[in-house]
């Protein structure tokens, strides 16, 4: 699984963002050292990368929350969280459920060959 976290240095969030990240990680078992942090610095850079906002979390390279016809640029993003709230970081619940959906393996054709037929 590959974790990321881009931010842009203007926003001052992703300090926050990256912490929770890493708790969520670690309560996953996963290695929250494992974090692919990286700054974009230009618009360009935005452009290239998808970018629109700081702090983004993809994982896999899936945007934790895509955001459907949003600008790129260098600017700090906002998240609602699952109570309605707005707030600079996503919610850990969030973040925790796509950790687990990335981490788990779906089940192999031989495991289900391994469990015999049903009775």
């Amino acid at each position: 699984m590959r974790v990321e976290l881009l931010f842009w240095a203007g926003c001052p969030s992703y300090g926050k963002a990256l912490r929770e990240l890493q708790e969520v990680l670690r309560e996953s078992g996963q290695d929250p050292d494992a974090v692919i942090v990286r700054e974009i610095k230009t618009d360009d850079d935005a452009a290239s990368e998808g970018f629109v906002g700081s702090p983004t979390i993809r994982i896999d390279g899936a945007d934790l929350q895509p955001l459907a016809d949003e600008p790129t640029g260098l600017t700090c993003r906002i998240y609602r969280r699952r109570d309605g709230r707005i707030s600079p970081t996503p919610d850990p619940a969030d973040v925790r459920e796509a950790v687990l959906a990335a981490s788990s393996e779906p089940p192999s054709a031989g495991r289900a060959q391994a469990a015999g037929p049903a009775r």
